[in-house]
């Protein structure tokens, strides 16, 4: 969602600001603007509709600078993307401006009992009544002791919904007060100054010491260093973390986007997310991160996975290879639809909640009510130190670095990485797999980031395949078993990035409708991998060649994904892109990688933002 940036200390404010902005833009990009103070002129404001350079033209045409202040870049919930609606909103004194990210779900009718105040608001936000009950409390203390902290911890307690805010004020220079309930927010510890943040890349390049608010959590940042207490005033605690991510990783490093250039980190993710969790010689599994015992994972009988987006594909090709390997059932849900049936969790199920933040609100939403049912669980996350990890009884970390463009790509296939091992620690903990099948798994494993390797040398050629699609207007994606799931992702990739409409189905349900829309304009991409040494998978690709002639048959033009060594497949489709053999359920991690590529590719030759893609943002960190 939103991005925000916050800073005091003994720097100029306006570019530490900006350059934090810049590496949170993927959270928003429809406004954006800083408020800053401390250098005599008072509390200054400027604010642009439209990307972050816009803001940089107004701060150039119209300079300003203080040593502390708070930015924001915006993706609009409430009110159009305009300069107007951009925050920071101030109250109507001047004295107060706040910036937030998150949905105030009672803004209405405080800002109608404001109005009956005398207050007068100038925006269609909710953000901007934040400014004004701040700014009430103030007035109010103003015959006492006025505290800024006071007045925030006062409104906050008014506010329904989800928020992380930063205030700052006119009377408390060199103090800036921040508050989260629901969106993330991190605060960072430097050398006699600080900084609040939505995300780590914003303050990577200053400090690699912070931690993230909970829930609940207000701080109050000076020179003299960080307060924090909780909405009632108490002291709380949290624990600092040093951050190992290299500034640098967040850069493009040279490559055209942020997308390209996770597409290409992706051998060293998954190598990442798997170095120091297996052994080789004994093909044991080792996950240190889990407060659950191996006797509770031996007795569960049943594994419920929730997640949103990309995530969810990764979980439902997480569950082909659960129940194929540990032989548990699973059942896997939209986070954002799961709390709201009500469902039913029984003593002995554990829950997974898969999330490259650890900061979405549905998942997060979905954590809570697992575990008020009664029910351990566990994680798959990006994030030290996010929500989800901090309230899961164990987490694998996907060691993917900072991923910056919106749509996912090093997360997914980390993600799947996670899936697998978590799959065949399972599988070992409750005795389904051999230890010479679980050795073979491994060295399979160790593999991969190698044959990814091969798969990145042929972006040419995928580059050309893109040539001759970029008009195309549909898309369909056709997979069957552990391969529908990478079908609706590669769907998925196409559509977020180049704005094509495009569908992923099961590749046996062609049938029951969606054969309707074949004709020679359709390209259809039909993953047709197969692990040979596996007789479940042969079976799946037979079914699978069939759904190709179909295809042909109604003049579709195919696109086909295969094994190398695979001749008959050539006088089949149209075009095949090869990919190296692997066993059946480590073939999604090998397959993805074209289907990203040829999306962004199209997507680049459509003139598309392909890091930023519109109505988007990274984190969906409200519902």
């Amino acid at each position: 969602m939103c991005g925000i940036v916050g800073y005091v200390g003994k720097k100029s404010v306006v570019p530490v600001i900006l350059e934090g902005l810049r590496r949170l833009e993927y959270r928003g990009y429809d406004s954006a603007g800083i408020a800053v103070c401390g250098n005599g002129e008072g509390l200054e404001i400027r604010r642009a509709e439209g990307k972050l350079r816009n803001l940089e033209e107004a701060i150039r045409l119209k300079p300003l600078d203080g040593t502390y202040g708070i930015g924001h870049t915006r993706w609009a919930t409430h009110g159009r993307p305009t300069e107007e609606n951009a925050h920071p909103h101030r109250d109507c004194t001047g004295r107060v401006v706040v910036v937030h990210n998150g949905i105030i779900e009672n803004y209405l009718s405080l800002k109608k009992d404001l109005m009956q105040k005398g207050h007068r608001f100038t925006t269609e936000t909710d953000t901007e009544i934040i400014a004004h009950l701040v700014e009430q409390y103030l007035f109010k203390a103003a015959n006492g002791q006025p505290s800024l902290a006071d007045a925030v911890r006062r409104t906050v307690r008014d506010l329904s919904g989800v928020f992380a805010l930063a205030v700052i004020a006119v009377d408390e220079p060199n103090k800036i007060v921040a508050a989260r309930n629901g969106p993330p927010a991190v605060i960072g510890l430097g050398k006699d100054e600080y900084f609040v943040a939505s995300d780590v890349p914003a303050i990577l390049y200053h400090t690699r010491d912070l931690f993230f608010l909970a829930d609940g959590d207000l701080a109050v940042l000076s020179p003299a260093g960080v307060h924090l207490t909780d909405f009632e005033g108490r002291p709380v605690e949290r624990k600092v973390q040093h951050v190992t991510w290299d500034p640098i990783m967040a850069e493009k490093g040279g490559f055209k986007h942020f997308m390209l250039k996770e597409i290409y980190e992706q051998p060293r993710s998954v190598r990442d997310t798997t170095l120091g969790r297996i052994s080789q010689e004994t093909g044991k599994i080792f996950l240190d991160e889990m407060e659950v015992t191996e006797a509770e994972f031996k007795a569960a009988q049943k594994l419920n996975i929730a997640a949103c987006g990309t995530s969810w594909h990764a979980a439902q090709a997480g569950k082909f290879m659960i129940e194929r390997l540990a032989r548990v059932p699973v059942e896997v849900d939209y986070a954002s639809e799961w709390r709201y049936r009500d469902p039913i969790i029984a003593p002995d199920t554990l829950t997974m909640l898969i999330s490259q933040s650890g900061e979405t609100a549905d998942t997060i939403a979905a954590q809570r009510e697992a575990k008020a049912k009664g029910s351990r669980t566990l994680a798959i996350c990006n994030v030290v130190g996010s929500m989800i990890t901090r309230e899961a009884a164990g987490t694998i970390y996907t060691h993917a670095g900072p991923e910056i463009g919106v749509a996912s790509t090093k997360a997914f296939t980390a993600q799947l990485t996670a899936l697998y091992l978590f799959a065949l620690y399972l599988a070992e903990l409750r005795g389904t797999i051999s230890d010479a099948l679980a050795r073979q798994a491994v060295h399979e494993l160790t593999r991969l980031p190698g044959k990814i390797e091969t798969l990145l040398t042929r972006d040419e050629q995928i580059e050309e395949l893109a040539k001759q699609y970029v008009r195309s207007q549909d898309f369909l994606f056709l997979g069957r078993g552990i391969h529908y799931p990478i079908a609706l992702e590669g769907a998925l990739k196409l559509k977020e990035i180049s704005y094509i409409h495009a569908e992923g189905y099961p590749a046996g349900e062609m049938k029951h409708g969606p054969n309707a829309l074949i004709d020679e304009n359709l390209p259809v991409v039909i993953l047709a991998a197969r692990d040979q040494h596996d007789e479940l998978s042969q079976l799946r690709y037979e079914k699978t060649i069939s759904n190709l002639k179909e295809v042909k048959a109604r003049s579709g033009q195919v696109i086909a994904l295969a094994t190398e060594g695979d001749q008959e497949i050539k006088h089949e489709a149209d075009h095949v892109l090869y990919i190296p053999p692997a066993p059946e359920e480590l073939l999604p991690i090998l397959e993805i990688i074209p289907l990203q590529l040829l999306a962004y590719h199209i997507a680049v030759r459509r003139g598309c933002d392909v890091d930023q893609p519109r109505n988007l943002a990274k984190s969906v960190t409200v519902e």
